[in-house]
C-alpha cells in the first residue's frame, strides 16, 4: 500500500494468505481506520499484531475470525442482550435460516426472554452451575477444526466460585464474591446486572475463517485488554465486564514489561534519573522526594530498568542470521548446514557449530567472521554433541551420531581448508555409540556421553578412557544428560519413559537420588546456572521448573500443546535464571517466559524471507553475555532443507534494519497494490 488514505474508514483483508504478520508502521498512511477484517489471513502472533493496531485510534470493529451470518464486522444480533428487540432477533434468526446456519441456542432463549420479559436467569437457564460448566467449557484448549471455541473467562481469574465464598479488599474489608469487579485493572464491585450481560456474551459461539492468531490461549481476552477503544471483536460486542475479565487475565497469564516494570519508561529519562542520582523509576501514582540508591543495588535495578524500556519500546526484535558461511576447495563450494552450536564460556564473541555434514566451525557471532574450521574426517556423519572446556577456554569436545568423541583445540584449527582434522585433535576417546549428546563437568576433568540408548557413560577428559557405564537406568533412550554448573558430581538424566533422575558419580550407579515423572517423554534437561532448578522440557511442549533438591514441581509454564506425539521440545534458561526460553520441531515460535511466575513475556516468530516457508526450531541458546539476547538453530525443510542459526537481540529494534528482511515474515508494507 502506497500513498495517504485519510478518509479510508474500513479495509477489507480476508483471506489474503500471503499475509503472516503486521508490521510497526504498516497503518500509518490510513489513520481514520475504523473497521478492520483479516479472517483466514495467517497473522500469527499476538504482541507484534496488538502494537501494530494500537497505532489507529479510531478502530472500534475488528475480526480476524467471522459469524457465518455476518457479512461486515459490526456486531451480530444474536449477541446482544436485553438491547436487542425480539423483532430484530427474528428477522436475523430468518436471516440465518436463509444462509443455511442454524441460530444459537443462546438466540432462541433471549427472543424468548424479550418475548415474555421473563427473568435472565429464568428464561436462559444459566444458574452458578450452568455458568461455570460455561466458563470451564471455553477455557479449553481450541479445537483445531474450522469451528472455534473462542477463548474465554477464567474461572479463578474473574472469581466465579460458590456465592457463599467471601474475600478481604485491599483496605481489609470482606466482600460477597459475586459482587466483584475490576478498578484499575483489579476486582471491586460490580452490580449483578453486568455479571448478567456478562454471562450472556458466554453462548456458544462458533466461528468461521479463522486467522492462527485465534488459536493462541487467551486471544480475545489479550486484543481487548490492548485496545481499549476497540467495540466488535470478531462479531462480538465487546462489554465492561468483557474488558474486566481480559485485564485480569492478562494480569494473570501475561508480563506486560520484564522484571515486574508496570509501565513503559524511555530509555532517556532513565539515564537522567540515574544521573540525578533519584531512585523512583518505577511509575508511581504519588510523587515521592527523590532518594540515592544504595551503592550495592543501584546498577543492578538500573539495568533491569534499562532492559524493561528497551524491551517496551518495540514488539519487533531485530533478528539476523550468523551462519550463513560457504566453504571453498578447489573449484568445489558448499554451503555449511549447521546442526548443533554453543556460545563460548568466557569469550562473548566467540559460538561454535557442528554440521549435518561433520564439519566443525568456529565463528565471531559479533562480526561474522569464521575463526576456526576444522571438515569432517572420515564417513560423513552429523555433530550432535558439542561443549567447550571452561578452564583451557581454547579447547572444546566435539560427538558425531557415529559415536566418535574428540576433544579438539581451535588454535590448531585453521580457518582455511587444510588437513587439520589431525593436528587438532588432542584426545581421541572410546565410541559411544548412537550419540545424542555429550556434556562436561565443572571442573573439565569428566565427560557424560548419552545417546539412543539406555546407557550413560562416563569418560576421563584427560586420557579418554571411559570409567563407568550406568547400564540401563531407564526404560527408554536417554535424550540428554546434564552434569550440574557447580558440582562436579551431580548429573541429570532425561529419557522417553517420562523419568528426569538425579544422579550422583559417587554413588551406586543403578540407585538415582530422586526420580521425577513427567506426562510425556522428557526431551531436555538442563540446571539453571545457580544449580537451584531443574528445566525440564516434554514432548510437545510439556515445560516444567523443578526443585534440584529433590525434584519437587516449582513452575509448570503451561504452555498449549499442538497434539502432535513428534513434537520435541527444548528450553533454556535466559538472562541467568531469570526467564525460560522454549521451542519445538514442530513450530515457528520461540515462548519467553519468567522463570518465577510463569507469565509469557514475548514470542519470537520464524520465517524465510526468501522462501515464505516457516523455520521451524530445533535448538536454542541464551546469550550468556548479553540480557534478552539468545540464538535459534532453525530449519526449513520446503523447497529445499535449509538449516540456519539466528540471532535474536530483543532490546534492539528491527526497524528500518535491512538484515531482519532475511527472515521477517511476509508483511503488511510488503503486500503489492
Amino acid at each position: 500500500m502506497a500513498g495517504r488514505f485519510m478518509r479510508l474508514h474500513t479495509l477489507n483483508l480476508d483471506f489474503c494468505t500471503a499475509l503472516t504478520s503486521l508490521q510497526h508502521d504498516c497503518f500509518s498512511c490510513m489513520p481514520n481506520l475504523s473497521r478492520l477484517s483479516m479472517c483466514e489471513t495467517r497473522i500469527t502472533n499476538l504482541w507484534t499484531t496488538s502494537a501494530a493496531l494500537s497505532k489507529l485510534p479510531s478502530l472500534t470493529e475488528l475480526r480476524f475470525q467471522n459469524c457465518l451470518c455476518c457479512s461486515d464486522t459490526g456486531p451480530c444480533p444474536l449477541s446482544h442482550g436485553k438491547e436487542t428487540t425480539a423483532h430484530g432477533f427474528e428477522s436475523k434468526k430468518n436471516e440465518c435460516l436463509n444462509n443455511g446456519v442454524p441460530p444459537t441456542d443462546g438466540g432462541d432463549a433471549i427472543i424468548q426472554a424479550s418475548r415474555t420479559g421473563e427473568t435472565f436467569r429464568d428464561t436462559l437457564y444459566l444458574d452458578r452451575s450452568m455458568l461455570i460448566s460455561e466458563v470451564q467449557r471455553r477455557m479449553e484448549n481450541l479445537s483445531a477444526s474450522n469451528e472455534v471455541k473462542v477463548s474465554s473467562y477464567d474461572l479463578q481469574g474473574i472469581g466465579l466460585t460458590e456465592p457463599s465464598t467471601v474475600i478481604p479488599d485491599l483496605c481489609g474489608q470482606e466482600k460477597k464474591q459475586n459482587e466483584i469487579q475490576a478498578k484499575d485493572g483489579f476486582l471491586t464491585s460490580v452490580p449483578k446486572e453486568d455479571v448478567k450481560n456478562a454471562a450472556v456474551a458466554l453462548k456458544k459461539y462458533t466461528s468461521h475463517h479463522p486467522a492462527p492468531i485465534c488459536f493462541e490461549k487467551h486471544y480475545r481476552e489479550y486484543m481487548i485488554a490492548s485496545l481499549p477503544y476497540l467495540e466488535v471483536l470478531d462479531n462480538r460486542p465487546v462489554r465492561k465486564m468483557d474488558r474486566v475479565v481480559a485485564k485480569t487475565i492478562c494480569a494473570k497469564y501475561y508480563e506486560c514489561l520484564p522484571y515486574k516494570r508496570q509501565c513503559k519508561e524511555s530509555v532517556l529519562s532513565l539515564l537522567h534519573r540515574r544521573e540525578m542520582g533519584a531512585s523512583n523509576t518505577h511509575c508511581q501514582r504519588t510523587l515521592k522526594p527523590k532518594q540515592l540508591y544504595p551503592r550495592h543495588a543501584s546498577e543492578y535495578f538500573f539495568s533491569r530498568s534499562l532492559s524493561a524500556a528497551k524491551l517496551g519500546s518495540s514488539a519487533w526484535p531485530l533478528l539476523h542470521s550468523v551462519s550463513k558461511f560457504r566453504h571453498t576447495f578447489g573449484n568445489e563450494s558448499k554451503m555449511l548446514r549447521p546442526r548443533q552450536f554453543e556460545y563460548h564460556p568466557s569469550d562473548p564473541r566467540l559460538m561454535v557449530f557442528g554440521t549435518l555434514g561433520g564439519e566443525i566451525v568456529v565463528i565471531n557471532h559479533e562480526n561474522g567472521n569464521m575463526v576456526s574450521y576444522i571438515p569432517s574426517a572420515g564417513a560423513m556423519s552429523s555433530v550432535l554433541g558439542l561443549c567447550w572446556l571452561k578452564k583451557y577456554p581454547s579447547k572444546l569436545i566435539a560427538g558425531s551420531d557415529n559415536g566418535s568423541l574428540k576433544l579438539l583445540d581451535i588454535n590448531l584449527m585453521p580457518p582455511e581448508f587444510v588437513d587439520s582434522c589431525r593436528s587438532s585433535v588432542r584426545v581421541t576417546f572410546d565410541k559411544f555409540d548412537q550419540l545424542t549428546s555429550l556434556h562436561i563437568n565443572s571442573t573439565d576433568d569428566q565427560l557424560l556421553a548419552s545417546g539412543y540408548s539406555k546407557d550413560v557413560a562416563l569418560y576421563d577428559i584427560g586420557s579418554g578412557k571411559r570409567l563407568k557405564l550406568f547400564n540401563n537406568i531407564h526404560k527408554e533412550p536417554i535424550n540428554v544428560a546434564k552434569f550440574a554448573c557447580h558440582s562436579p558430581f551431580m548429573f541429570a538424566t532425561s529419557s522417553f519413559d517420562h523419568c528426569v533422575k538425579m544422579w550422583d558419580v559417587r554413588q551406586n550407579p543403578m540407585r538415582p537420588c530422586y526420580t521425577a515423572l513427567s506426562s510425556r517423554g522428557n526431551v531436555m534437561v538442563c540446571f539453571s546456572p545457580d544449580d537451584l532448578y531443574l528445566l525440564v522440557s516434554a514432548v510437545d511442549n510439556e515445560v516444567k521448573q523443578l526443585s534440584a533438591a529433590d525434584g519437587r514441581l516449582h513452575m509448570n509454564f503451561e504452555i498449549a500443546s499442538t497434539g502432535s506425539a513428534h513434537n520435541y521440545t527444548r528450553s533454556y534458561y535466559m538472562n541467568g535464571r531469570d526467564y525460560v526460553i522454549s521451542g519445538s520441531c514442530d513450530e515457528h515460535v520461540v515462548r519467553i517466559c519468567c522463570a518465577q511466575t510463569g507469565k509469557r513475556l514475548r514470542d519470537v516468530y520464524l520465517e524465510d524471507w526468501e522462501s515464505g516457508n516457516s523455520m521451524f526450531v530445533q535448538s536454542l541458546r541464551g546469550d550468556p553475555f548479553r540480557h534478552f539476547n539468545m540464538s535459534i538453530l532453525a530449519a526449513s525443510t520446503r523447497p529445499s532443507a535449509r538449516w540456519e542459526i539466528i540471532k535474536v537481540n530483543l532490546l534492539a529494534s528491527s526497524h528500518n534494519t535491512e538484515e531482519y528482511s532475511q527472515f521477517s515474515p511476509t508483511s503488511f508494507n510488503n503486500l503489492g497494490g
